[in-house]
C-alpha cells in the first residue's frame, strides 16, 4: 500500500515507538517519501528520540510533525493521554521546510522559504507554534507570492507559552516557528474544512463596521437582526446555544459560489454584543459591503457539517487536524471525527492531532480556523524519489 498509519497508546515512549514503527513497516515498508509524526504532550520530552528512531528504521526522505495535547490515529482519538500517531506514504518529490514568520509593523518577515524548488509546489502540510509563528499573516504572504498552493495543517497544542511547543523536522526538534513539507503536482492532495456550523436566517449585508465591530446589518443594528432571525428559525434549545459560544457569523469569501454553501463561506465567532447600540464584535475584520449570515455551532451541526463536507470524496489516506474544542468537549461520544472520516472514506490510514488552530482552504483561499476539522485527503504519488532540491 502507498500509505500506512499507526497508533500506540503505550505509556512508555520506547515501547510506543516500537509499536508504531512496526505497524508502519508492516503496512508500507521502508523508504517512504514522508512520515508525519504526532505525539501527545506525555511524550513531548522524548520527541527527538522518537523521530530519530523513525528515521533510522523507516529511512524516509522527510519526517515532519509535532507534539500536541491529543493525537488521532486509525479509528481512535487519544485525548490528553499518552499516544503516538503516524502516517507514512508515497507522495513523490518533496521539500521539507523550517519556517519563521514574524510581523514587522504592517508587514511580515518570512525566513526559511526555499529559493528554488525542482517542481511546482501544489501543497504545503504545515505545523506551527501558536506563540511565535504569525500563521494568518504568513498565509496572506503566501497568497501573494505563491498563489495556488493549498495549505493544510494545524497549530501545535498543549504548550503553556513560548518555548513550550515541540516541532520535529527530520531528526531535530525546534520550539518555535513552523515545520512543513512542500509537495508537487504528482502528489494528489485536496483540503477539506468542516467549520462545524449550520446557517440560519437570511443573508445580510454589512452596512456599517469599524475594525472587527459591526454596527449595522442591512440598515439595522446587528443585535436586532439576530433576535429576529433566531426567533424565527431556532428552537428554544438551539437559541440557548448561542449564548454558550455557539453564535457564529459566516462571511462570503468567494462571490462566485452559492453563499448558502459551506465551501465559499468563512465562519468566525461572534465575541460579544453591545445592548445599547446593538453592535456586535466578531473574531475577524469584516468590511462594509460584505455578505454575511448568522450560523449556529453545536454538536449536531458539527456532525452534519463534517459528514456533508466529506460526502463524495475519495482518498487513499487522510490527515486530520481537529480543534481542541472538539472531541469529547463537543460530542457526546468519543472518536467522533475519525469515525466520521472512516465512514465516509472507508478504512483508509488516518493520523493527525488536536490543534490550537486549524489550517485549510475555504473558497480557494487558505485560512486559520477555530473549532473546525481540517482534513488533507491524499492519493498515491509516483513512487519514492530523492526529493526536490531547495537552495
Amino acid at each position: 500500500m502507498p500509505f500506512a498509519a499507526a497508533l500506540s497508546e503505550h505509556p512508555l515512549a520506547t515501547q510506543a515507538t516500537g509499536e508504531v514503527v512496526g505497524s508502519l513497516l508492516e503496512g508500507a515498508g521502508t523508504h517512504p517519501d514522508v512520515v508525519l509524526l504526532f505525539v501527545s504532550r506525555c511524550h513531548a520530552g522524548a520527541l527527538q528520540d522518537i523521530s530519530r528512531t523513525v528515521a533510522a528504521v523507516l529511512k524516509p526522505i522527510a519526517v515532519i510533525g509535532c507534539a500536541a495535547e491529543s493525537v488521532i490515529g486509525p479509528h481512535r482519538e487519544v485525548e490528553q493521554a499518552p499516544g503516538i500517531a503516524a502516517l507514512s506514504g508515497t507522495v513523490g518529490p518533496l521539500v521539507p521546510v523550517v519556517l519563521t514568520a514574524t510581523t514587522e509593523g504592517t508587514g511580515i518577515a518570512v525566513e526559511g522559504w526555499p529559493h528554488h524548488v525542482a517542481f511546482e509546489p501544489q501543497t504545503l502540510l504545515l505545523f506551527a507554534d501558536p506563540f511565535t509563528f504569525a500563521a494568518g499573516s504568513f498565509l496572506d504572504w503566501l497568497a501573494v507570492r505563491h498563489p495556488g498552493i493549498t495549505v493544510v495543517g494545524g497549530m501545535a497544542s498543549g504548550a503553556r507559552g513560548p518555548g513550550g511547543t515541540r516541532l520535529v523536522a527530520g531528526t531535530e526538534v525546534v520550539d518555535r516557528g513552523a515545520v512543513g513539507v512542500l509537495l508537487g503536482p504528482s502528489a494528489s492532495v485536496s483540503g477539506a474544512v468542516s467549520q462545524g456550523c449550520r446557517p440560519f436566517g437570511r443573508s445580510l449585508v454589512v452596512t456599517g463596521a469599524s475594525g472587527n465591530v459591526i454596527t449595522e446589518l442591512s440598515g439595522r443594528p446587528p443585535l436586532e437582526r439576530l433576535v429576529q432571525q433566531a426567533t424565527a428559525c431556532l428552537s428554544a434549545e438551539e437559541a440557548d446555544c448561542l449564548g454558550d459560544g455557539g453564535l457564529q457569523l459566516g462571511r462570503v469569501v468567494d462571490e462566485h459560489r452559492d453563499e448558502s454553501g459551506r465551501n465559499g463561506v468563512l465562519v468566525r465567532p461572534v465575541l460579544g454584543a453591545d445592548r445599547t447600540s446593538g453592535a456586535i464584535a466578531v473574531g475577524d475584520e469584516i468590511p462594509v459591503g460584505a455578505a454575511v449570515r448568522f450560523h449556529l455551532r453545536d454538536a449536531a451541526a458539527a456532525d452534519v457539517d463534517l459528514r456533508a463536507t466529506l460526502a463524495g470524496h475519495r482518498a487513499e489516506a487522510a490527515l486530520v487536524f481537529s480543534c481542541t474544542a472538539r472531541g469529547t468537549r463537543l460530542f457526546p461520544a468519543r472518536d467522533h471525527d475519525v469515525a466520521a472520516i472512516t465512514e465516509a472514506l472507508g478504512p483508509v490510514p488516518v493520523a493527525g492531532f488536536f490543534a490550537d488552530g486549524e489550517i485549510g482552504p475555504i473558497g480557494g483561499r487558505n485560512f486559520v480556523h477555530g473549532s473546525t476539522a481540517a482534513i488533507a485527503l491524499l492519493h498515491e504519488g509516483p513512487g519514492a524519489t530523492d526529493g526536490g532540491e531547495a537552495g
